[in-house]
């Protein structure tokens, strides 16, 4: 196979993308507490979950230095004010961030919904925005190319409408991410009052990385630094980097909406912080890590034998959607499948919503509808040139609204994902929502019922308070389904929005879903071996990844990773199972294979299982 195409892809990057090679950043670092991770899970299941949760105490510690601040009190007053002027609340992000800033905004708009008045929803629902790097449909699966984009982070804020008096948190995990630096420029432009949302030192930052020292050097910007350290998983910062972001974002607003509403708000901290020091000590419990870790096998043991999950939420949708899809660009599993596509393979997990269509199901989740893109040509063009414009054209085709509605998350998926004899299905119930298991015609008890009859395995996993959890252990244990269980129990803090659930949720879906992609051999010590270079962060991360696995030159690495992308790229551009490209470089270049036989030693030694049918 000729790999001239390749190489020429490969000296672009290394000639032009300097200010993407983030090697040096704090994100991007091995966390030491999980270096042997790969191992030690691969032995017990509880003591790798162990490690995934020592490090979430690096969550905490990060907390604790923010409330010691004025931060809290000052940046709550400051938004306050603003809305109560008529300003919006825009929220924006890339990959895990994005994801984020959709959760914060459908949280904001559930309140108003469920405990506003009339009169309350009117004036306070529709003040909140999110801007996801790709719109919606990036909440499944990543955009190619966009977050690589200054302009485009700037014309997708532009075109929801920012205005003067505006707020704006560009959040972005790494500090680097040129999408979300648009977003904040945008923002300063139009007059909005920016805050800029990152988790690496500033040291580290300034003097390597342009984009990111001139915002960190612009006095008019905010700058909420939350480093928490390296990872868990090294450069995947869907874990403590969005976990603390989280954790700060639902205490400003929960204190916002305390003053709107007229109740005390300085109590707010000091709550957060007991809540998540009773969530973090109950996760990392014996009881709990035992009760986790025959999940993890459970799913796992689905994967290994060619079958597959679905999950099933309701409340948590946006919480459990946000952990299902982060799972196909950080460990090359395939991502959810429209309804009609034929070619492309069967998703390993998928998320099913109690609602009748896939628009219902969408617009509940997101509690606002769709928000997709759809920009026509002449503006791509002007944005990025003629050179890289037919691309993002092609791109931007394939993200309206229609494409996000084939993504069928309602009871209408059910069709075209029928749940069969070898399958997992995991029930993710809260507290609000407890009616959903224990009533007879409740959506969680109704599928996991028919699943329990199609011969599939099934689960529950509920979080709630002391005495309901003690409903839930009783209604379990005379039920007919045997399904495995796991109870979390939320700590009563009186905060409005429930963030100790949402953090929780969301610290106990990141372990368990890493976990079992752990067992599956996608990450070897503790690094991604299986991630999908979509953009050029995750270039240089793979290339980094190569590199210290095989000890080739960065340079080496980099070539070898773009011909793999090549050898692979007819299946990754139809949506169809291909092996990861780290691991097929790595195993490559250490045994002297072709890729055939790489890809060979993989699948017979590996454990990279299949889902094709």
């Amino acid at each position: 196979m000729d790999y001239s195409a390749a190489a020429e892809q490969a000296n672009r990057f290394l000639a032009e993308a300097d200010q993407f090679k983030l090697g040096g950043l704090v994100t991007e670092s091995p966390h030491p507490v999980t270096r042997s991770l790969s191992d030690t899970a691969q032995k017990n299941t509880a003591d790798g979950l162990a490690l995934l949760f020592k490090v979430d105490e690096d969550v905490l510690a990060a907390y604790r230095q923010w409330i010691q601040t004025d931060a809290p009190e000052r940046i709550k007053d400051a938004v306050r004010d603003n809305l109560l002027a008529g300003g919006k609340l825009f929220f924006t992000g890339c990959g895990s961030t994005g994801r984020l800033s959709i959760l914060l905004d459908s949280i904001w708009r559930d309140f108003w919904q469920r405990h506003g008045s009339a009169a309350e929803r009117e004036q306070w629902e529709d003040r909140t925005r999110s801007i996801m790097a790709g719109g919606d449909f990036a909440l499944i699966k990543a955009v190619e190319g966009f977050e690589d984009f200054v302009q485009f982070g700037a014309k997708q804020i532009e075109d929801m409408g920012l205005s003067a008096g505006d707020t704006v948190f560009a959040i972005t995990e790494g500090g680097e991410t040129s999408f979300v630096i648009g977003t904040a420029w945008q923002g300063l432009k139009k007059g909005a009052k920016v805050y800029f949302v990152y988790n690496n030192p500033d040291s580290v930052l300034c003097g390597k990385i342009i984009r990111s020292e001139e915002v960190i050097n612009e006095p008019r910007i905010e700058k909420i630094n939350l480093t928490t350290g390296p990872m868990a998983i090294t450069g995947s910062t869907r874990m403590q980097a969005t976990t603390i972001q989280l954790a700060v974002m639902m205490t400003i607003l929960e204190m916002v909406i305390r003053d709107i509403k007229g109740m005390d708000s300085s109590c707010v901290p000091a709550k957060m912080l007991t809540g998540l020091e009773k969530i973090l000590a109950t996760l990392s419990s014996e009881d709990m890590l035992g009760q986790l870790a025959g999940l993890v096998v459970l799913e796992e043991s689905a994967y290994r034998s060619c079958h597959k999950s679905t999950y099933l939420a309701d409340h948590l949708g946006v919480d459990v959607l946000t952990d299902t899809t982060e799972r196909s660009p950080t460990f090359c599993t395939p991502a959810f499948r429209k309804w009609d596509d034929t070619q492309a393979s069967e998703s390993w997990t998928y998320l099913i919503l109690p609602h009748a269509d896939a628009k219902q199901a969408w617009e509940n989740m997101l509690k606002h509808p769709v928000n997709a893109l759809a920009w026509p040509d002449e503006d791509i063009l002007k944005l990025v040139g003629p050179e890289k414009a037919p691309r993002q054209m092609e791109i931007m085709r394939q993200i309206g609204r229609e494409d996000v509605l084939k993504f069928r998350i309602g009871l209408d998926g059910l069709e075209h994902r029928p749940i069969t004899k070898g399958d997992a299905v995991i029930g993710i119930v809260a507290d609000d929502k407890m009616a959903s298991l224990t009533s007879p015609d409740g959506f969680c008890r109704v599928q996991l019922e028919k699943a329990d009859a199609n011969g599939a395995s099934t689960a529950v996993i509920y979080t709630g308070g002391s005495e309901t959890i003690g409903e839930i252990s009783r209604f379990l244990a005379e039920w007919r389904v045997p399904c495995k269980s796991l109870l979390l129990p939320t700590p009563e803090t009186g905060l409005i929005l429930d963030p100790i659930t949402r953090i929780g949720i969301k610290m106990l879906l990141n372990a368990l879903s890493t976990c079992i992609m752990v067992r599956l051999n996608r990450v070897l010590g503790n690094c991604m071996v299986a991630l999908v270079p979509s953009n050029l962060k995750l270039i240089d991360r793979s290339t980094r990844y190569i590199q210290n696995l095989t000890d080739l030159p960065y340079e080496e690495a980099c070539n070898l990773l773009f011909q793999t992308i090549e050898y692979v790229s007819p299946r990754m551009q139809a949506g169809q199972q291909y092996p990861p490209v780290v691991a097929l470089s790595v195993f490559k270049a250490r045994n002297g294979y072709t890729f055939e036989e790489a890809e060979q030693f993989l699948h017979d030694s590996c454990a990279m299982v299949k889902i094709d049918r």
